[in-house]
């Protein structure tokens, strides 16, 4: 069973200050996950955690993982802007976009940011608004399906992102051209595995195409990218991955393919939003009514304005009804937010306790592509983000929104 990493007590303690719905993230779970993942890591000298910021764009949550360490993988301005006022610049920064703006590119040169080109035409086009760095990185997709034992774990000829392998080699020479000295590779090519073959399988192909690289193009690799993918077990019977065994894999692999070719010295950087922050946040809401119709219904205050994936992807979430975690499954229901909208659903069909208005749950594993992927629609409010502290205290990290914030864009005065 999935177990909250906060008590019933303790939940009513925060909302009696704060309402519900609120995202809860646990720092003591954040620092020793980041702590996991640089030990497994540990055996290459560079290796660092570039942390995802569009996972859980917090400044709060931000400075933790920094203090461990980490760097940031921005993809936007804003997401530069926070990185800049979190304190995170030049090598701290990966800037991973696509379809990017004049004023996003012109904004991490002027941080210098490692830049990572999604696209060999974007070469040009930051050439022509600002310059091209010492060192640069691209964007690998290797086309058709990316196969990992045989299963086949994502589709990177349907992605819009990356380069051809051909591109690559143009790409590297122009840049070395232009005045690169350092090159890093990356890619992404499956989303939430908890298979432990993935990065290492994902590292062989990366590795190889860094040694033809460097053989083709004269370069200097400096680091390889291994971007995300590494997932949770969002359902209780999900096995998780085993960063250990995973490091050691990848371990194994740098020493058979990039050692023998000379670049031992290659750092290895990851860009992990899921796995950092996803189990070590939640979404807690309360009951506050019910409908029995042709299917039994649970409402909630919360809906999917508070956490969108089971509305778009129909992704599963583990709902506790906190303080009930041993009674029975005896009730089928869907839980649901307010939205009109019939997809504004947390679960379909689940088996929960018998359970009362002012039930508060737990919504597990919302700690990555929760609160961020927010919205407005019904004039909904984004909920507060809430630390709970190594200390057992709490502090608001990020107010809820009002009325006045959903107006704030609007001119009354001109109608």
């Amino acid at each position: 069973m999935k177990k909250p990493f906060v008590t019933l007590e303790k939940v009513k303690e925060i909302a009696q200050k704060y309402p519900t719905p609120f995202h809860l993230y646990h720092e003591e779970g954040i620092v020793e996950n980041a702590r996991r993942l640089n030990k497994a890591f540990a055996w290459n000298k560079g290796f660092r955690e570039y942390f995802a910021v569009k996972a859980t764009p917090n400044p709060h949550l931000l400075k933790i993982l920094q203090k461990e360490g980490c760097g940031v993988d921005c993809s936007s301005l804003t997401e530069l802007m926070m990185a800049e006022k979190c304190g995170f610049h030049g090598e701290d920064i990966m800037f991973s976009s696509n379809v990017t703006p004049a004023e996003d590119f012109i904004y991490a040169r002027k941080l210098d940011a490692f830049i990572n080109f999604d696209d060999i035409t974007h070469i040009d086009f930051l050439r022509e608004i600002s310059t091209i760095p010492q060192t640069v990185c691209c964007r690998y997709n290797p086309g058709g399906d990316f196969v990992c034992g045989n299963q086949i774990m994502g589709n990177p000829a349907d992605a819009k992102y990356g380069l051809t392998r051909e591109q690559l080699t143009l790409a590297f020479r122009k840049l070395k051209e232009l005045g690169a000295q350092k090159f890093g590779l990356h890619a992404f090519l499956a989303s939430n595995t908890t298979t432990n073959e993935y990065y290492p399988t994902l590292a062989a192909t990366l590795f190889r195409t860094a040694v033809e690289l460097a053989g083709e193009t004269g370069v200097k690799i400096d680091f390889i990218n291994l971007s995300g993918g590494v997932g949770v077990p969002y359902k209780p019977e999900d096995k998780p991955a085993d960063i250990e065994a995973i490091g050691e894999s990848v371990r194994k692999v740098f020493e058979e393919i990039l050692v023998p070719a000379g670049l031992g010295d290659v750092k290895i950087f990851t860009e992990l939003g899921r796995f950092m922050m996803a189990p070590y946040g939640a979404l807690v809401s309360q009951v506050i009514h019910f409908k029995d119709t042709h299917k039994f219904y649970v409402g909630l205050d919360a809906c999917a304005a508070n956490l969108m994936r089971p509305a778009m992807y129909g992704s599963y979430h583990h709902i506790t009804v906190l303080g009930k975690e041993n009674m029975p499954l005896t009730v089928k229901c869907d839980v649901t937010g307010g939205l009109c909208e019939n997809n504004d659903k947390f679960a379909i069909d689940r088996m929960l306790p018998e359970t009362q208005r002012g039930d508060y749950v737990f919504i597990h594993d919302a700690g990555a592509h929760g609160h961020a992927m927010g919205y407005n629609y019904n004039g909904k409010l984004r909920s507060a983000e809430i630390l709970l502290c190594k200390d057992g205290s709490f502090k608001l990290i990020r107010r809820a929104e009002t009325p006045q914030d959903y107006f704030a864009t609007l001119d009354f005065d001109r109608l």
